[in-house]
């Protein structure tokens, strides 16, 4: 348990990479919390947009790694926004604060929809280069979640992580795979009952993403439910890239499914 959290690669992020506080609404409550890490001479660096249950550290591998081969990245946590509006008019102040014209985004879930939708709002007078979705959807509808959402700002914290862990996976998964949600967890757990409730609010408060208004833009779709596949004659992978600790984990996953069904 807590693996990730302990690392010397999560320990050696935090301590050579300073957690940023920035203020760009006139109501002072709302703080975007950010780290910049790379050559600030780069103007139209990558920023990563995290999941309902993320922290802006939940990059600090792709952090490490990307600002190795020199690229300028910045990781993202909003404050409390509770429309798509609110939000898109607070990041464009963000990136003005940061004098960055142009921006290449990576969401990852809600993260990807809000990247979307800055993508949007902006169309006019255009902000994002490119968009990286990981996980993503551009229709809230698909939760079947808008008639509530408008009462999540009312739930306790305990039924708001509730709700999130609900999501995660609760079958058999490989050591890494478990880490990481042991680590998911950990971050869940420092957010605190507002900020659980506006990310919830915006994602199942009922929105899409218009496409033509995004269709100039370059976009790369990741998605991992090919995995489901692996091990199938359906798999779009070749067998062997697949590790047998892979296809053992998969199998098991495949007879929980039969048996439910």
């Amino acid at each position: 348990m807590g693996e990730i959290k302990v690392s010397p690669d999560y320990n050696w992020f935090r301590s050579t990479v300073p957690l940023k506080k920035i203020i760009v609404d006139d109501d002072d409550s709302k703080i975007w919390s950010l780290y910049d890490a790379g050559p600030r001479s780069i103007r139209c660096p990558l920023i990563f947009l995290p999941p309902v249950s993320g922290t802006a550290d939940v990059f600090f591998r792709q952090i490490l790694a990307l600002t190795g081969w020199g690229y300028r990245v910045i990781a993202l946590q909003y404050p409390v926004y509770w429309d798509h509006l609110e939000f898109c008019d607070g990041f464009r102040k963000l990136l003005d604060h940061l004098q960055l014209d142009k921006v290449h985004l990576f969401g990852a879930s809600l993260g990807g929809f809000l990247a979307q939708k800055f993508a949007e709002y902006t169309h006019k007078s255009p902000r994002v280069h490119s968009l990286i979705l990981c996980n993503s959807f551009s229709d809230t509808s698909i939760f079947n979640q808008t008639w509530t959402a408008n009462s999540f700002w009312l739930m306790p914290a305990f039924m708001l992580k509730k709700i999130v862990l609900g999501n995660f996976s609760s079958g058999p998964v490989d050591p890494m795979m478990a880490d990481a949600i042991d680590f998911m967890v950990d971050r869940l757990e420092s957010l605190g009952q507002s900020e659980l409730a506006s990310r919830l609010t915006l994602n199942c408060q009922n929105s899409y993403v218009e496409p033509h208004k995004i269709r100039d833009i370059p976009v790369t779709i990741m998605d991992i439910h090919l995995l489901q596949f692996h091990g199938t004659k359906y798999a779009a992978i070749d067998p062997s890239m697949v590790s047998a600790e892979e296809l053992e984990v998969q199998k098991g996953n495949l007879s929980v499914s039969q048996e439910e069904q």
